[in-house]
């Protein structure tokens, strides 16, 4: 009995670090914890799969983006940007880049702005697209995920 005590401690102080320190998101739809751990290895696994068959095509197999990404397309809109150091996924938090995946750049958009980034909300699950976001992640040097950690913190 004393056990499972300290099992569920530990767990409730381990979920409640990951919350304080910006790298877990509570679905209060699902009630459940929601985290891109680029550390955790199952998890980046299940991204490095998901993101192969449904990212890579348009953001490359190795994160690097379109060509000339920076740059509007006659119809509007921008290439696809890399995921990797060099473009600016680490720029934003954890739960800004889950929105922008789950529902697509043209619903978070600011008014006036064009994406062509689709939304995987009938495509992919929450946790898939979590999975995602960690396997990018866990691709980023270490000076980057610490930036990017402390963009998440600063949320």
């Amino acid at each position: 009995m004393k056990s499972y005590t300290l099992w569920g401690a530990i767990i409730i102080v381990l979920t409640a670090g990951l919350y304080w320190f910006g790298q877990a998101y509570f679905d209060s739809k699902n009630g459940s914890l929601q985290i891109a751990d680029a550390n955790n290895r199952a998890q980046v696994e299940i991204g490095k799969l998901v993101y192969a068959e449904n990212c890579a095509s348009c953001h490359g197999v190795n994160l690097e983006g379109q060509p000339n990404w920076r740059s509007q397309l006659p119809e509007g809109g921008l290439p696809a940007p890399p995921h990797d150091d060099t473009g600016h996924t680490w720029h934003h938090p954890d739960q800004l880049n889950f929105n922008y995946t789950k529902l697509g750049g043209q619903k978070i958009a600011s008014a006036g702005f064009k994406s062509n980034m689709p939304g995987f909300e009938g495509t992919l699950s929450d946790s898939q697209i979590w999975a995602v976001l960690a396997y990018i992640k866990s691709r980023w040097a270490k000076q980057t995920q610490r930036r990017h950690a402390r963009r998440n913190r600063a949320k």
